[in-house]
């Protein structure tokens, strides 16, 4: 494996350690592995120079411009002349041996390094003038900040967001108006932030495409030793494979196959000359250069008949048209619905219910409606929202019309906390995911917590939904089953009552004996007397059980269920007014979650950093140069195996 290669897989597994070990409270190495692991990265980015931007060993700062400086390239950035004809393609070469690679759909930027540094990135813009990022590039994750060359360097290459990562992106942003209508769309305002912070949050990548200039440097007049090249120096080059007119066929084959799956943006395929002075003969037009073509997919189109438009409501209060056709093959996929976005594509295509329709897939991914054959206009517009009842009503933004729900108080935007409600810490009902419950609440089924519990009547409709069936039915309706019979903890933290996280939960019911209806009628002073609450938490509890309709729903909640109290022992308190840290594999207990569970139950807190609250650091290997044993050492806070811990807080105490 290449030294670079390594790094590259350093950094995502010591990341995705750190992310386990802080974020999620699990452990996929141990603490003794991942130093080990740091050690080994952080001389191979000695001994090649090679420093990516999000590598554990770098702690890049953050800068807000008051705008983004503007700058004129060397030369103008052409746009590629394009076919959808794989024979044209073929042709295209003439003979020549050419490289074939994806059309990445992101944001075009050229990088200038020099003495091995990031110097300065800039957009394309408009191909002759482009927009001054380098702060922000700086933060895209598999950019390397630090390269083994040390002359100057100019390369292209584009900057992209992953369709995992929008979706997750896109997903937190409740205004309408600031949801992206694709990744990138969301990647073009990422990278073009003023404040690189926000930049950074987005998960940018950046693949390499081209090499414009690397000085005195002789790649012997291929086009591909310079991608390799690209590749030494810590950069992600696009997948690139070499073709001949005889075997382009077979690689297109291959990158039609992997689009499918293929979590980066792709509208297409980049085909370029490898012969670097033979390209450079053929000059350019005004428009386009001649030693390279782009290749776009042809759209597969078939003829099918509109069933009925799905009308669903969202937590930003649009309600978005679905529509629902006969089942057609589309690149090699059934599919059955696909979306309309809004009422004025609704009134272009004018559509109405039995029309013959023509659809196809955008990117051979994404299904569209690409025509109305017959153009009837016979479609009915809700007047009432389909979650919660109340009246819609159609609004228009600068020309594009939608259709909306006004009212406030309306299920279908209160997603997120049915999300919390059905999650692991709360009441832990299985098969209810994001996606499930906005199905439910958009088709009115579900309004408020309690009726989860009544879905049985439902069943046949459920059943009957795009990726449901019985035996998805009733693995959903056992977990709910098993969710009747609860604890007072995870009702109060499946509320979403601000501020109150499981932690708080656990305190409050610990000092009201779990009983629910003395936290909801306990007042702002009792409240903020408990340690680790306070005024505000007080305040916002007080706030929710003081709202009669809160009151009348919790009630209808509790109807369904069985919440048992926990058997007090003397053991409640041992351990009441201490904070443990708990780091490193464990020998006695499964797992942290385990440890932390007892320690909660007999009053203690766990946190997840030292401080000088810390009573002690919990740690089998004591002896270790880890953190958070420098951390405790530095405060004086004492560190503990497992087995110590035991007999000091649990046994003898």
């Amino acid at each position: 494996m290449e030294k670079t290669d390594r790094i590259h897989e350093l950094v995502d597994l010591l990341n995705r350690a750190s992310r386990a070990y802080y974020a999620e409270d699990t452990e996929i190495m141990s603490n003794l592995e991942y130093d080990r692991l740091y050690d080994e990265l952080a001389l191979l980015e000695k001994e090649t120079g090679v420093i990516l931007s999000d590598s554990p060993t770098q702690s890049v700062g953050y800068e807000a411009a008051k705008e983004l400086p503007k700058e004129r390239h060397a030369s103008p950035m052409l746009s590629l002349d394009k076919t959808k004809d794989r024979e044209a393609l073929a042709a295209w070469l003439n003979g020549q041996e050419g490289l074939l690679s994806w059309k990445l759909d992101g944001l075009t930027i050229v990088l200038t390094y020099e003495g091995g540094k990031l110097a300065k990135a800039v957009t394309r813009g408009n191909g002759e003038v482009g927009e001054v990022i380098t702060a922000n590039a700086k933060t895209f994750v598999n950019l390397p900040l630090s390269i083994p060359f040390t002359g100057t360097l100019v390369l292209r290459g584009e900057a992209v967001i992953g369709y995992s990562d929008f979706e997750k992106i896109n997903a937190s942003i409740a205004e309408a108006e600031s949801k992206y209508k694709n990744p990138r769309n969301l990647c073009s305002g990422s990278v073009r932030q003023l404040n690189s912070r926000i930049t950074a949050e987005r998960h940018v990548r950046f693949f390499a495409f081209s090499l414009v200039s690397a000085q005195d440097t002789d790649f012997g007049n291929e086009r591909s030793q310079q991608l390799e090249f690209l590749k030494k120096q810590g950069f992600e080059v696009v997948e690139f494979y070499p073709v001949t007119q005889g075997d382009i066929a077979e690689r297109i084959e291959y990158f039609a196959k992997k689009i499918e799956t293929y979590d980066i943006p792709s509208d297409g395929l980049v085909l370029t000359l490898n012969d670097l002075a033979y390209a450079r003969s053929l000059g350019r037009t005004a428009k386009f250069p001649r030693d390279s073509i782009a290749f776009k997919w042809a759209d597969e189109q078939r003829e099918t008949k509109l069933l009925e438009i799905e009308w669903s409501p969202s937590r930003t209060g649009l309600i978005n048209p679905v529509a629902i056709f006969e089942p057609v093959e589309l690149e090699g996929t059934t599919v059955s619905r696909a979306s309309v976005h809004n009422l004025s594509l609704i009134e272009s295509l004018q559509l109405g219910i039995g029309d013959s329709i023509t659809v196809y897939k955008a990117n051979m991914i994404i299904p569209q409606i690409a025509d109305n054959l017959t153009r009837s206009g016979k479609l009915d517009i809700p007047s009432n929202c389909p979650a919660c009842g109340a009246r819609t009503e159609i609004m228009n933004d600068n020309g594009t019309k939608t259709l909306v729900c006004p009212n406030k108080d309306c299920s279908a935007k209160m997603i997120k906390s049915f999300t919390l409600f059905v999650s692991r810490d709360a009441m832990q009902i299985d098969g209810m995911s994001e996606a499930t419950l906005e199905k439910l609440i958009g088709h009115g089924m579900i309004r408020e917590y309690a009726d989860i519990y009544d879905l049985e009547r439902y069943r046949k409709e459920i059943c009957a939904m795009d990726g449901f069936g019985e035996k998805s039915f009733e693995n959903m309706q056992m977990s709910i089953e098993n969710s009747r019979n609860t604890d007072a903890v995870r009702v109060l933290y499946s509320l979403g009552i601000l501020n109150v996280g499981l932690s708080n939960a656990k305190v409050l019911c610990r000092f009201f004996g779990y009983d629910i209806d003395a936290i909801r009628n306990a007042d702002v002073d009792t409240l903020s007397s408990i340690e680790g609450i306070g005024d505000v938490i007080a305040g916002n509890i007080v706030a929710y059980f003081s709202d009669e309709k809160n009151n009348e729903k919790l009630d209808r909640l509790l109807s369904h269920l069985n919440v048992i109290k926990p058997e007090q022992t003397e053991d409640a308190s041992k351990l009441e007014g201490m904070t443990f840290v708990i780091t490193g594999s464990l020998n006695r207990y499964a797992s942290r979650s385990e440890l932390k569970d007892i320690i909660e139950k007999m009053g203690g807190k766990v946190a997840g950093s030292v401080s000088n609250n810390t009573s002690c650091l919990i740690n089998n290997d004591a002896a270790s140069n880890s953190a958070k044993n420098k951390k405790a050492r530095e405060l004086g806070i004492k560190v503990l195996t497992e087995d110590e811990f035991i007999s000091t807080y649990l046994e003898n105490n």
